[in-house]
C-alpha cells in the first residue's frame, strides 16, 4: 500500500508539473526566478485552422488530394 502512495502523489505531482505553464529564468542579478505565462490562442487570423481562410485552405487541400487518388473528381 505504500509503494501505490508512493506511486500515485509522483504520478499527481508530475502531472501537476506539466500542467502549469511556468518556465525558470536565470540572471546574473537576481538569481533564479519562475515565470508564470499565459496561453494565447490566436483564433481568425489566416494562418489558423479556424479561420475562414484555413477552413477554405484545408478543403481545397483534402478536395485535391481526393482527385489524386481517384476517390472523388468533379
Amino acid at each position: 500500500m505504500k509503494k501505490l502512495v508512493i506511486v500515485g502523489s509522483t504520478l499527481l505531482g508530475s502531472m501537476l508539473l506539466c500542467a502549469i505553464p511556468a518556465s525558470l529564468q536565470v540572471s546574473q542579478e537576481r538569481g533564479v526566478s519562475v515565470a508564470l505565462e499565459t496561453a494565447d490562442a490566436r483564433v481568425g487570423r489566416p494562418a489558423t485552422p479556424g479561420s475562414v481562410a484555413g477552413v477554405a485552405r484545408r478543403t481545397t487541400r483534402r478536395a485535391v488530394r481526393r482527385c489524386a487518388v481517384g476517390v472523388t473528381c468533379y
